[in-house]
C-alpha cells in the first residue's frame, strides 16, 4: 500500500467514525478476538464509558455479564448467527447497570468470520422505571385514625368511607391535589376484609401510554420488542385492592380496556389470547370534577358510572378551615421527631393568616410550609412570620401589617412619590427587618444576632447606625 492509498484509507476511516457518531443508536464492533475496533458516541453515552476505556480492549475486561453467553456480541462471534431484538442487561466498569435491545450479527470476509457488530437501543431508564413500579407495594400504614380534623366536613367523608369498607364495590375519590385522597384509599383497604391482601397503588399519569398498558395488564413474551412474560398490577393485586391515581390521565383506549376488566373480572396480558380471572377492588382518584372530565373527553362516561358506585368528595382545606390548627400542630410534632427539635406552636399572628389563606395546594401545601419554617428555626420554640419560607411571605395574603415605625409598602415604589435611591431603600428595608427580629426575640441582642448570622458587635453597630433604640436584655 503506497502513501496515497494509506491516506485515503485513513480518511475513509475518519468519515466512517463520524457517521457512526452522528446516528442515534449505539454501535459496537469487535474483532475475532473479542476486542473492540469501533465504538460510536451514542454507545459511549448508553454505557457511560469513555472511548479509551473500551477501544482495543477485550469485551469481558470492560463489561460484566451474568455469563459469557449473555453477551449478544460474544454469542454472534461464537455461533456466527444473527440475533434480533434481544434484551441484554449487563454492567460497565463502574458497576452501573445497563439494559439494551440489540440487533447483532457476525461480520464475514471471504467466507471467514472476522468479527461481530451490534446495534443497540437504550432501555435502561424504561426498564428501571417498570421494575420499580412492578415491585412497588402500597404502604398501607394509614387508617381512619390517621385522618386529622374535627370539622363537620371531614367527619362526613370519614363516615361515608367507613361504610364503604363493608363491600367490595368500586370507589371513586374526588378531590383537589393535596387533599389526602390516598390516605382515604388506604384507610378503606385497611378497614375492609381485604386488609391482609395486597394494596397496590399506581399513578396513571406517571408513565407514558406505551408503558402503562403493560404495567397494568401484564405482557406476554414476544408481544413487542424486548417484552417478557410478566404479570400486571391487576394480577399482582389479586384478592386485594388496586388504587389507580389520576384515572382521568389514561387515554380512552386504556379506559375502555379497564372497563372490560371491571365488568368481566378478567384480564388479558398484552399480546396474549388467554383471559385470567382476577378478584380485586378498584379505588380510583380524580383531581377534577368528573363532569368536566367527561365533557372534555378526559374520562369515559361509562367508566365513570362503573367506578363511582361509591363516590367520595374530599373537601379542600379552604372548606375545612377549622382543621388548620389541628393539622399544623400535627405537622409540628411530626417534624419535631424527624429533626430532633422542640417547637411548641405557631404564633397567633401567623395562625390567623393561615386561617385566612385559601391553600390551593391543600394539606400538602400546609405540611411543606411547616417543614420549611422549621428548617429556618434556631432555638426558638414558636414559628413566627420571619420563619415562613420567603416565597410564602411574598404572597399578598401574608404581607406584614404596617407597624408604628412605618409601613412596609413605603419601601416599595408608589405612584406620585419620588423614587428612593437604592441606598435609602436598603437602609429602610434593613431597619424594618432588624426591628422585627428584635421584637421576635424579646429585644434580646444575643439571640437576635445569632438568628441573623452575625456577631453581637455587628448587630449593635447597625442598630446605632440606623438609630434603632430599644430596651434590650441579655
Amino acid at each position: 500500500m503506497n502513501h496515497r492509498e494509506f491516506e485515503q484509507l485513513q480518511l475513509k476511516s475518519k468519515f466512517f467514525q463520524r457517521i457512526l457518531d452522528e446516528i442515534d443508536v449505539g454501535v459496537h464492533v469487535v474483532n475475532e478476538e473479542g476486542r473492540t475496533t469501533f465504538y460510536n458516541k451514542k454507545m459511549a453515552q448508553i454505557e457511560g464509558m469513555d472511548y479509551e476505556d473500551v477501544l482495543d480492549k477485550n469485551l469481558l475486561d470492560v463489561f460484566s455479564f451474568n455469563q459469557d453467553e449473555d453477551s449478544t456480541l460474544l454469542q454472534a462471534l461464537k455461533n456466527g448467527s444473527k440475533i434480533k431484538n434481544a434484551k441484554q442487561t449487563y454492567f460497565n466498569n463502574k458497576g452501573q447497570e445497563i439494559t439494551t435491545i440489540n440487533n447483532t450479527f457476525p461480520i464475514m470476509e471471504d467466507g471467514e468470520q472476522i468479527g461481530a457488530m451490534e446495534i443497540a437501543r437504550d432501555v435502561t431508564k424504561l426498564e428501571k422505571l417498570i421494575r420499580e413500579n412492578m415491585n412497588k407495594r402500597g404502604d398501607t400504614r394509614y387508617t381512619f385514625d390517621s385522618i386529622i380534623g374535627s370539622s363537620d366536613e371531614i367527619h362526613e367523608v370519614i363516615e361515608a368511607s367507613k361504610r364503604a369498607t363493608r363491600t367490595s364495590s368500586s370507589v371513586l375519590i374526588i378531590g383537589e391535589t393535596g387533599t389526602g385522597k390516598e390516605l382515604f384509599a388506604q384507610s378503606i383497604h385497611n378497614g375492609s376484609s381485604r386488609s391482609s391482601k395486597p394494596f397496590i397503588s399506581q399513578n396513571c399519569a406517571a408513565l407514558p401510554d406505551s408503558l402503562i398498558e403493560g404495567l397494568l395488564f401484564g405482557t406476554k413474551k414476544g408481544a413487542f420488542t424486548g417484552s417478557i412474560e410478566r404479570p400486571g398490577l391487576f394480577e399482582q393485586a389479586n384478592g386485594g385492592t388496586l388504587l389507580l391515581d389520576e384515572i382521568n390521565s389514561l387515554n380512552p383506549s386504556l379506559q375502555a380496556k379497564l372497563l372490560r376488566v371491571l365488568q368481566e373480572k378478567t384480564v388479558r396480558r398484552v399480546g396474549d389470547t388467554k383471559d385470567r380471572t382476577v378478584d380485586i377492588r378498584i379505588i380510583a382518584t380524580i383531581n377534577e370534577d368528573p363532569i368536566d372530565a367527561i365533557s372534555e373527553d378526559r374520562m369515559r362516561k361509562d367508566l365513570y358510572y362503573r367506578l363511582s358506585v361509591v363516590s367520595l368528595f374530599i373537601p379542600p382545606l379552604r372548606e375545612r378551615r377549622k382543621d388548620i390548627r389541628d393539622l399544623a400542630q400535627f405537622f409540628i410534632e411530626k417534624y419535631n421527631q424527624l429533626f430532633g427539635m422542640n417547637v411548641a406552636e405557631i404564633d397567633e399572628e401567623v395562625m390567623n393568616k393561615f386561617e385566612q389563606y385559601d391553600w390551593p395546594g391543600n394539606v400538602r401545601e400546609l405540611e411543606h410550609i411547616i417543614e420549611g419554617a422549621m428548617n429556618l428555626l434556631d432555638q426558638e420554640e414558636a414559628i413566627s412570620y420571619v420563619h415562613l419560607p420567603l416565597h410564602f411571605r411574598n404572597k399578598p395574603q401574608f404581607k406584614e401589617e404596617p407597624n408604628e415605625t412605618g409601613h412596609l409598602e413605603d419601601l416599595l415604589i408608589q405612584k406620585n412619590k419620588p423614587i428612593k435611591t437604592l441606598e435609602q431603600y436598603i437602609q429602610e428595608a434593613e431597619t424594618y427587618y432588624l426591628k422585627k427580629v428584635l421584637k421576635h426575640h424579646g429585644n434580646n441582642i444575643t439571640q437576635s444576632a445569632k438568628s441573623l448570622g452575625m456577631s453581637r458587635q455587628n448587630l449593635q453597630y447597625r442598630l446605632r447606625k440606623y438609630g434603632v433604640r430599644k430596651e434590650t436584655t441579655d
